[in-house]
């Protein structure tokens, strides 16, 4: 188990003790196979960005020999365009069950390894996995559209799905801001990556027209915000005109409506977004409401059914359990975690000359 020496950024009043966050980080590490894989549970299937989000937390959590070999995993196993696919059985590279290659998940690399090399300061990973980096940043970009927005993914045989989701549009702009900051490092400026990365953050704040309309889910409520494309006083309206609909008081958030459904993953999202907002009050009030979703082991479920009184999926889910970790990091200080998620000193890219946002 992960010494409580190595949580003490994790410690959080009415959230987590020592041992509690030493439990979770265990927990994670416990799924991850000999090879640096983390499924969502063993059995279950690895995805790109949920792996990464854990690793995040294992870095979080002080195990950075374990995050490395996540990020190694997707060095070995990046597909020739730069992507990967979008499911993979229990974690096993060779047994793909979805080959899609969503522009979100393949982006995201970019933010772990940003926060990996800030919590290990480890140069020779930072060289090694920059053109990891690269090349997943210019698949993403090959399906950015003419208003900035990203389509959603390529399928199996190459035909673009460029419809744009607010939700996964709203991480690539996180993602990218980390790419630009990874490419000074290396010393290559990306002047396209720069009008990219502008483009895109302006089609989050101004042009919803422009996405699918998925505005049941709490994700497409808080994203804008917790990608940093949205922030200040119109985050704190955004954050305001929606939070009765979807904040269950005592319980957590919402997935969608109108299902009486709470998930932890969208309730630590949240509290990330507050926390990125100033908002440390209510951030900790929400990660507090989620205790009854963790279980004997450190992990969580991933989700309650409170009008049955069911925990439901029954699943003890890696990025879930990640989430929090990431969240109690963020509210504690904890450098990589804020500079990745909080987004002050990483570059914002080129404004377009379109319209007012």
């Amino acid at each position: 188990m992960t010494s409580p020496g190595d949580t003490a950024t994790l410690v959080l009043d009415g959230v987590l003790t020592a041992e509690q966050a030493a439990r979770t980080a265990a927990g994670i590490a416990g799924l991850q196979r000999p090879d640096g894989a983390i499924p969502w549970f063993r059995g279950h299937h690895l995805d790109p960005w949920d792996h990464i989000e854990a690793a995040m937390a294992l870095d979080a959590a002080g195990d950075h020999h374990r995050a490395r070999a996540a990020y190694e995993w997707l060095a070995r196993h990046q597909l020739p365009d730069g992507s990967w696919y979008a499911a993979y059985a229990d974690g096993d590279a060779t047994r793909p069950t979805d080959r899609t290659r969503e522009t979100n998940f393949c982006a995201y690399v970019a933010v772990g390894v940003l926060h990996h090399h800030l919590a290990t300061g480890d140069e020779e990973f930072r060289r090694r996995m920059w053109p990891v980096v690269s090349a997943a940043v210019e698949f993403v970009l090959e399906l950015q559209q003419e208003g900035g927005e990203i389509g959603w993914k390529r399928e199996d045989d190459g035909t673009a799905d460029t419809a744009a989701l607010l939700t996964g549009c709203s991480s690539v702009h996180q993602a990218l801001r980390c790419a630009l900051r990874l490419a000074e490092l290396a010393g290559e400026p990306q002047p396209g990556w720069e009008l990219a990365t502008g483009w895109l953050a302006h089609a989050v704040r101004a042009h919803p027209e422009r996405f699918l309309d998925k505005s049941r889910y709490s994700m497409d409520w808080y994203y804008p915000v917790l990608g940093g494309a949205v922030r200040g006083p119109a985050a704190e309206r955004r954050i305001a005109a929606r939070w009765d609909e979807f904040v269950v008081p005592g319980l957590g958030v919402r997935c969608v409506l109108p299902n009486p459904w709470v998930t932890g993953g969208e309730s630590a999202e949240l509290a990330l977004a507050l926390w990125a907002i100033g908002d440390t009050h209510r951030a900790v009030q929400i990660l507090r409401s989620i205790g009854h979703l963790r279980a004997g082991d450190g992990l969580y479920w991933t989700g309650y059914v409170f009008a049955d009184n069911a925990v439901w999926p029954e699943e003890l889910t890696s990025w879930t359990a990640g989430s929090v970790l990431l969240a109690v990091a963020a509210l504690n200080g904890h450098r990589p975690t804020t500079a990745v998620f909080g987004g002050e000193d990483l570059p914002i890219g080129l404004a377009p000359d379109c319209c007012p946002d």
